[in-house]
């Protein structure tokens, strides 16, 4: 088996209303995350850690930000003169279901015939986890699959939208598939990432279409449950789904756990992100920071606890962080007091300004604002 015999293929406009906020000039896969990351960056970088060196990034809006970075894909060592980084950009169509995979994998059916791999890995960049798809093929073909899906056992996160249920024979077979139960405790929830064979997924895509039916998950999966042969491979490490913004806050803030960290950040499958050169970070003499994650560049002269500062901050004297996400080059005047916010790039915030969230309902400051 050869770890380069699969061909990824990222939805990077995905659930960009799960957290509107953030999305409303950007796409879901660039939403930042972990003071130097974006979203996109952990599909990809686990697609690069098993092997994959083709993956196509299916783009529908706001994805400016999104090329700018992933560029030509160095960073992943996805830029290369034979297969690499493939942006796969915006197009119309006739479907009557908003926001349809069937339809985006229609459109991309010339890229699709034209690769050569065999298999094909199919991802969302609303999971934040490290996974090695190697490990997900090799159980696809002791099963003999014609599909294999990436589920997680627990709780269905709160705030997904269609969230799917398998319920499992012992084999690991999948007898059924229930879309957005009344189901409430432990359950097999999806993952949203598949994994099947390459020619097998065009055929399937170009049934759907000639039926007229564009329904990822009732006309592609649950219709044909009882025809194919799924199966369900449960992933058992960390995930973090952001689904809503309170998901994206509670998922920031569970970095400062070494645990987390430390599965989400394995060094032997590292996640790769855009490189900006800068300078360290710089502390004032009166600085105090206490559990809290900091990006180069930053220049803190107040107080920061428990918080996630993006490369490039500037948090002024006597100004005081708590449980906070500043994101990239976001300047904090003085005497300010920051607590359970959320403030997205280049946003200035002025001298002796007072803004107070709570962990259930995190106050969130806008791109380039200025308060």
């Amino acid at each position: 088996m050869r770890a380069n015999n699969m061909l990824g293929v990222l939805f990077s406009n995905e659930h960009d209303e799960k957290i509107h906020q953030l999305t409303e000039k950007r796409a879901m896969g660039s939403v930042p995350f972990g003071g130097r990351y974006r979203l996109i960056d952990f599909p990809l970088s686990n697609m690069v850690n098993s092997g994959i060196n083709k993956v196509g990034v299916i783009t529908k809006n706001n994805y400016q930000s999104l090329m700018d970075h992933l560029g030509s894909g160095k960073a992943w060592d996805l830029s290369r003169k034979r297969e690499g980084l493939f942006i796969l950009p915006p197009f119309g169509g006739a479907s009557a279901v908003p926001n349809s995979r069937v339809e985006y994998l229609a459109s991309i059916t010339r890229f699709l015939h034209n690769s050569r791999e065999e298999y094909i890995v199919l991802s969302d960049c609303d999971m934040v986890c490290n996974i090695d798809y190697r490990d997900v093929l090799a159980f696809h073909l002791e099963k003999g699959a014609d599909i294999t899906l990436v589920y997680r056992m627990g709780e269905i996160p709160e705030g997904s939208s269609d969230p799917t249920v398998y319920t499992l024979a012992p084999d690991g077979r999948v007898l059924e598939m229930l879309i957005n139960p009344a189901v409430k405790g432990t359950c097999n929830h999806g993952m949203s990432i598949l994994v099947m064979k390459r020619e097998k997924l065009i055929s399937m895509v170009q049934d759907c279409v000639s039926r007229n039916m564009f329904s990822f998950k009732q006309d592609f999966l649950q219709r044909n449950i009882r025809e194919c042969k799924i199966y369900g491979y449960e992933f058992k490490g960390t995930v973090q789904t952001i689904c809503s913004m309170n998901s994206y806050f509670a998922a920031n803030m569970l970095l400062m756990d070494p645990k987390v960290r430390a599965e989400l950040f394995n060094p032997n499958r590292p996640i790769y992100t855009k490189v900006r050169d800068d300078m360290p970070a710089r502390y004032g003499l009166d600085a105090k920071v206490s559990g809290s994650i900091i990006a180069d560049g930053c220049v803190i002269e107040g107080t920061v606890e428990n918080c996630v500062l993006f490369r490039g901050v500037k948090v002024g004297k006597g100004a005081k962080l708590e449980n906070c996400v500043i994101m990239q080059d976001t300047e904090i005047g003085e005497n300010c007091c920051l607590n359970n916010v959320v403030v997205d790039k280049d946003v200035r915030i002025q001298n002796e300004r007072s803004l107070m969230g709570s962990q259930s309902y995190p106050v969130y400051i806008s791109k380039g604002a200025v308060v």
